[in-house]
């Protein structure tokens, strides 16, 4: 999974600039040996009494818990007005905790209890067993690497000759598409422009950057204005034209975005001693690698775009907690999972996930719920989204260990058998 060379020497440079060079860049990644936060009260129970001390060992403000408990009424429809159309009412889902998850990123740094909403039984057990091993190993190293944000849009043409022409013309007002798009958006900004011809037909790859926000609606606009410009100058004229034309890979899998960066590229990493592997999974980082090896190869012979577990579950979970798009779980969820066993008989994993589409700022983020969660994490508002990238991918890392090690161990079944079906309390 490349990185074009002029993009990433944008992002290192803008990760000196926000510490102390490269020398910070290796401490903030490096495993915390801080003591161990204290140990969320998890549990099936549900009673009143067990989840105030949950709101309590969060810090909730009063409002927020009554949010999140439904204790404070009705949402004001008017609330929803830029978020839905033919408003009907809510859809509730419930939302756990998985944590506290230790994150040693580029932008996230500390101890994160991590809302997830969801209706699937053992999903945040899972997901919480994960992050308390990630935590009690000195916590998962997370970089976001890359970000970028694409919009294509198509053009037809008479002849390959005209195409060639129009794209000859394209390439020479770059400067002039960078002015439109920071005439139009204060936030969006125009990296490179790429193009694909196929017979008569060129479809342009426009990469943006969108600060905070996901940003598909920003690069939406953005691009819209671009096309309004090439049409009324360019002087060979399209016969055909489409501000989208199904080539940047938005809100599907695609091999082009695994191959480079759709929204944000973090990858996360930890290396977990063999005896704690043994105390929180049951099972060894031999047998895991074993079954990760099995697993991968499994991957490929079903054609996956990339090798992993399940990252679509974390993520979606996630995503629906914290107002991002659900739809975008689709391209999210590409990536892959390594693990090793090290020369001291540790397990090293790692997850790299090159199209995270998350954002901090706009869209759902702003809606009560919603907002409350990322304030839970302390990731709410303008700055964040790189942290929010990196503790989502320590999160994606934790969920791929604990199901990795339930395969490992054989107790993936009976787990869902336990959760999902039995009345005990735990």
């Amino acid at each position: 999974m490349p990185s074009k060379s002029d993009a990433s020497r944008r992002h290192f440079a803008r990760l000196l600039e926000t510490g102390d060079g490269a020398n910070d860049v290796v401490e903030r990644l490096a495993s915390s040996d801080a003591p161990l936060p204290d140990r969320f009260p998890s549990g099936t129970r549900h009673d009143d009494a067990t989840i105030a001390k949950r709101h309590a060992a969060l810090g909730l403000a009063p409002d927020d818990a009554d949010l999140l408990a439904g204790r404070s009424g009705a949402t004001d429809p008017a609330v929803y007005e830029n978020s839905i159309e033919n408003f009907i009412g809510e859809v509730r889902l419930p939302v756990g905790i998985a944590g506290p998850l230790r994150v040693n990123g580029l932008f996230a740094q500390g101890d994160y209890h991590v809302p997830l909403a969801t209706t699937e039984a053992a999903l945040v057990a899972s997901y919480h067993r994960g992050a308390r091993l990630v935590t009690a190993s000195g916590g998962a190293s997370a970089a976001l690497v890359n970000e970028a944000l694409n919009r294509s849009p198509a053009f037809a043409f008479g002849s390959i000759a005209e195409a060639g022409l129009f794209l000859h013309w394209v390439l020479e007002q770059v400067d002039r598409f960078r002015e439109i798009v920071s005439e139009s958006s204060r936030y969006a900004k125009l990296l490179d422009v790429g193009a694909t011809g196929e017979g008569n037909h060129l479809y342009l790859n426009f990469e943006f950057t969108t600060g905070d926000a996901a940003g598909q609606n920003m690069v939406t606009l953005a691009t819209q204005r671009i096309c309004d410009f090439i049409l009324a100058e360019a002087p060979v004229r399209p016969t055909r034209s489409y501000v989208e034309g199904n080539l940047s890979g938005d809100k599907k899998a695609s091999a082009q975005a695994f191959n480079t960066v759709r929204g944000k590229k973090t990858i996360a990493e930890a290396t977990l001693p063999a005896d704690l592997v043994q105390r929180y999974l049951h099972t060894t980082p031999e047998a895991m690698t074993d079954y990760w090896r099995m697993s991968a190869l499994g991957g490929v012979l079903s054609g996956t775009i990339g090798v992993q577990g399940h990252f679509a579950n974390g993520l979606a979970a996630l995503f629906i907690a914290c107002g991002q798009d659900p739809a975008c779980v689709a391209e999210s969820a590409v990536g892959v999972t390594r693990f090793e066993v090290t020369e001291e008989g540790a397990l090293y994993a790692a997850v790299t996930l090159p199209n995270l589409m998350l954002g901090t700022v706009g869209g759902g983020t702003g809606l009560p719920t919603q907002r409350a969660c990322l304030d839970l994490l302390g990731l709410s508002g303008a700055g964040k989204s790189g942290a929010l990238a990196e503790v989502t991918a320590a999160l994606v890392l934790a969920g791929e260990l604990s199901i990795i090690g339930a395969m490992a161990a054989g107790h993936f079944a009976r787990a869902h058998e336990r959760r999902a079906r039995s009345t005990r309390r735990l």
